[in-house]
């Protein structure tokens, strides 16, 4: 699914690449530049601000996470309340998507326009309307347009979260703070799923207002974006709001004079539109965009996460047993995986990922087939588990996360906003695709569903060893001149 991008559309800058998954303690062999500004920052300033900005911003992704989570543990109750057919809980299910898609072609627009609070404020707004409207359906209808409310609020806030933290955050802290975004959503994802166990499908609704709550009562205490109140022409606030970020002592006359300057440049820059991504000078690099997330999606993961529980129960085995060890293996591997980004490398970690999530959907695949051949009875459903938490645990650790870092690696600097909505709008197409399809591919078939997402995930390995560049320790520039050759 769609985790959210990471680019700098204000300023232009990639905020996806090295920079956001470095070190909270440099090293000493950073350039004297970044110790001068690392220093002044930690002597003269305090990051106490930056710190509960991010924190309070985070409370969205973790309501992001909460709303994916939430359709698995609750499909069964939900179904036998409301008595709902496997397609009026599959359009249930999926229709998140399909407002995700409308909030993130709408995000872009909100932010510049009422700033990256002000669209943090409004996703909190369709999230406790939806959560009411599935708290209180009587019906399908009602818990569609819930669910559509809280997918416009997933779609806004996958923009607007990460975006907001690296553009308040210092140079050297944006890495470690920007993590916090994908492991809140992990986490959000998680703590839904063990609370289903627990709880009714109500309850876990109510629940879900939580966060949202906390993230408007949280950004009345916090500043908004420098970067937007510069481009908005807020010269006055725009020096309160990064006095406040940086400390009352902090000196920000350079920090500030290089954020004015960058808004200068990207506004002299041509707009660029949609159909110019086509030209040739820009067609490879939407090629891998694309790829990557039509990989990241059609491997079947908002199909397999939305609705574990029926897979594992299909399977013989316990779905309340297999869903708190499927929610229990993300977060770690989730945690592992920005560690090791920076470490590895974009494609090997990427291409490690896709051999595990093609073994994962092939064991779940043969557990399936043996059943349903009557082979192996007392194996199957052991199988099934070990199959998914295979496939879980290397999407968490490589196709999650590496898409979204590549994509804000590739494009150059004047198509980044307008790349970033159109991949964007493929994942979130994607995911409406699988999600919807799941159900119906499982009553078609349950082995031959995950076969067919095995085999997606076998070209994924080709697609990655023929198209898709290495870009750790590369400059943008350097990236874009290997993509071109």
């Amino acid at each position: 699914m769609g985790m959210g991008t990471f680019i700098d559309v204000e300023t232009g800058e990639n905020e996806g690449t090295k920079e956001l998954t470095e070190p909270f303690i440099t090293q000493e062999k950073v350039a004297a530049k970044d110790e001068v500004e690392f220093n002044e920052i930690s002597n003269k300033g305090t990051i106490g601000m930056v710190v509960l900005s991010t924190a309070v911003a985070v409370c969205g992704s973790f309501s992001f996470g909460s709303c994916v989570g939430y359709s698995a543990p609750t499909q069964s109750a939900i179904r036998e309340d409301l008595k709902l057919s496997i397609s009026e809980y599959s359009m249930f299910g999926s229709i998140l998507t399909i407002g995700a898609m409308i909030g993130a072609i709408t995000s872009g627009h909100i932010a510049d326009f009422i700033g990256w609070k002000g669209a943090m404020r409004l996703s909190a707004l369709f999230w406790i309307t939806g959560w009411l409207a599935i708290y209180f359906s009587k019906g399908a209808l009602s818990l569609d347009i819930g669910r559509l409310c809280t997918g416009y609020g997933c779609g806004v806030i996958s923009y607007v979260v990460p975006i907001f933290i690296a553009e308040i955050a210092p140079k050297n802290l944006r890495g470690g703070l920007t993590t916090a975004n994908q492991l809140m959503i992990v986490l959000g994802a998680t703590v839904t799923f063990l609370l289903g166990s627990v709880v009714t499908w109500r309850t876990l609704a109510l629940t879900g207002l939580i966060p949202c709550v906390l993230l408007l009562f949280g950004l009345f205490f916090i500043p908004e974006s420098p970067r937007w109140l510069a481009k908005m022409g807020l010269h006055k606030e725009f020096q309160v709001a990064m006095q406040k970020l940086r400390g009352k002592d902090a000196d920000i006359t350079q920090e500030a004079a290089e954020i004015q300057d960058s808004i200068l440049t990207n506004k002299s820059l041509p707009k660029a539109r949609m159909v110019d991504l086509f030209q040739q000078k820009y067609i490879r690099s939407v090629i891998i965009g694309v790829g990557l997330m039509v990989a990241q999606q059609f491997g079947g993961i908002n199909g397999i996460g939305f609705y574990v529980n029926e897979t594992f129960a299909a399977a013989g085995s316990s779905g309340k047993t297999g869903r708190i060890a499927y929610a229990c293996v993300q977060l770690p591997i989730t945690f592992l995986g920005a560690i090791l980004i920076d470490r590895a490398g974009r494609r090997p970690l990427i291409m490690a990922a896709a051999i595990g999530t093609f073994s994962g959907c092939f064991l779940t695949g043969m557990s399936f087939f043996l059943k349903s051949h009557e082979l192996l009875l007392d194996w199957d459903p052991m199988l099934a588990v070990a199959g998914v938490l295979i496939y879980i645990g290397s999407f968490a650790i490589g196709m999650g996360s590496v898409p979204w870092v590549m994509m804000s690696e590739i494009f150059p600097i004047n198509v980044k906003g307008v790349a970033g909505s159109f991949v964007t709008l493929v994942n979130w197409f994607g995911a409406w695709v699988v999600s919807y399809t799941f159900n119906f591919l499982m009553d078609w078939s349950s082995s031959g569903t995950f076969f067919l997402y095995a085999g997606i995930c076998a070209m994924t390995i080709l697609f990655v060893a023929k198209f898709v560049p290495e870009t750790k320790d590369r400059t943008l520039e350097e990236i874009q001149a290997s993509i071109n050759l």
